[in-house]
């Protein structure tokens, strides 16, 4: 599914330019949901926007492929097609463009960029309605401009309802869980675990073990310094909980 081997970048430009990514080597087999924590400024946003295409955002070394395709090769939209998507931490607003306007000309940009054809107005009705429900989405929320006036915890399900929707093939979660109470929380996580299958990987990034109280992760990762400096199950996270960033740093220093 996902391999990252010795992957380097940078980030901005000029004398301002920094490298973030130190050799990060990473693997998320198909069906496997894998957790990224780490501390403030350890690159585990930068490595979404790195995967995912984001304009500043430099792979400089090493290789970064999804299903043996070269991801850092791809255009953005191209890696939106061939199955990348991105929850973000931060949702944009996008004034003037209703969410189901929104959504379906993705989900129609990504099938004709594969040679499919578009969803049609009923097929994509039926679906929004059904997802909608499960993620406690009415009808109106759906007709509104995205993101405009949402509340955190209405943004995050939103990203959610985009990628039910969208049934990427790797989805990267960046600190959805930041801002949300937890009945949110719990309806967030509720909509990754119903994407849980065996063709679809999912690399969750966080600060807190609450999250992955609600998506059991298969194997937790710690990122410092832009590299993955120790890995293991889920009990990793409880570890992390318990001795924060700086004991679990000093194991491995």
């Amino acid at each position: 599914m996902l391999k990252l081997d010795n992957l380097t970048a940078d980030v901005g430009e000029g004398d301002g330019r920094k490298t973030i990514l130190n050799g990060l080597s990473l693997e998320v087999p198909a069906g496997e949901v894998h957790a990224i924590m780490g501390p403030n400024g350890a690159g585990k946003s930068t490595l979404s926007y790195v995967l995912t295409g984001r304009e500043g955002y430099e792979a400089t070394s090493g290789t970064a492929t999804l299903n043996g395709e070269d991801l850092l090769e791809m255009e953005p939209d191209e890696r939106a097609a061939a199955g990348i998507f991105l929850s973000f931490q931060y949702p944009v607003e996008i004034p003037g463009v209703p969410v189901m306007t929104f959504v379906r000309a993705a989900i129609n940009a990504q099938r004709k960029t594969r040679g499919e054809e578009e969803i049609s107005a009923p097929d994509f009705i039926k679906k929004a309605r059904e997802i909608g429900q499960k993620l406690n989405i009415d009808a109106e929320m759906l007709k509104r401009p995205v993101n405009v006036g949402f509340s955190g915890g209405e943004k995050k399900r939103l990203e959610i309802f985009q990628m039910m929707m969208m049934e990427p093939r790797f989805a990267i979660l960046d600190e959805t869980d930041s801002g949300l109470d937890i009945d949110a929380l719990k309806t967030v996580a509720d909509g990754v675990n119903a994407l849980r299958s065996e063709d679809r990987g999912m690399l969750v990034i966080t600060h807190y073990q609450r999250l992955l109280d609600h998506i059991q992760p298969d194997r937790v990762h710690v990122l410092a310094k832009g590299r993955i400096v120790k890995s293991g199950g889920p009990e990793l996270a409880l570890q992390l909980e318990k001795e924060g960033y700086d004991g679990i740093l000093g194991e491995v220093a």
